[in-house]
């Protein structure tokens, strides 16, 4: 039997790495928690598009809205949170993200157990410098768990908005 890591960590803010144009702030990597948990602060501004409707296999994560607004698909229910809300989604239900008409999100998001999430999210920014090409994403869902769907609630409730 493994004796589990105990060690404590702290990470700084000014040591945080920070990708995809300063939106997401990668606080705990796999590695630094034991690969138990991954934590990561994204901001979303106004009028960006969104995460897509996808699911994890066999990661939970957890959305804590810190400021803003933030609508999130849940299975085919359409939520919208407000500062200080908590939404968890267990693995293998279809969620989406996107900031609220008219405002911003910013908020924590928490993910158990992880599969390089943070070699993800570092591709995603790649994407977005045009240094790697959008296909890699969908080429990598099984390594990173994120499986893209399509979802008729997620895209009527962001036709309405």
């Amino acid at each position: 039997m493994t004796t589990p890591d105990t060690t404590p960590f702290v990470i700084r803010a000014d040591e945080a790495e920070v990708i995809a144009g300063g939106s997401i702030t990668l606080l705990s990597e796999t590695g630094s928690a034991g690969g138990a948990i991954a934590v990561n602060r994204s901001f979303l501004p106004e009028g960006y598009s969104g995460v897509p409707p996808h699911f994890h296999e066999r990661t939970t994560e957890m959305f804590f809205l810190l400021d803003g607004g933030l609508r999130a698909l849940v299975g085919e229910q359409v939520l919208t949170l407000g500062p200080g809300d908590v939404l968890v989604v267990p693995a293998g239900v279809v969620h989406a993200l996107a900031p609220a008409g008219g405002t911003h999100a910013d908020f924590l998001a928490i993910a158990t157990p992880v599969t390089d999430r943070f070699d993800y999210y570092r591709l995603i920014d790649r994407v977005q410098a045009g240094a790697a090409k959008p296909q890699e994403i969908l080429d990598t869902q099984e390594r990173y768990d994120n499986r893209f769907v399509e979802s008729a609630a997620w895209n009527e409730a962001r036709a309405a908005a």
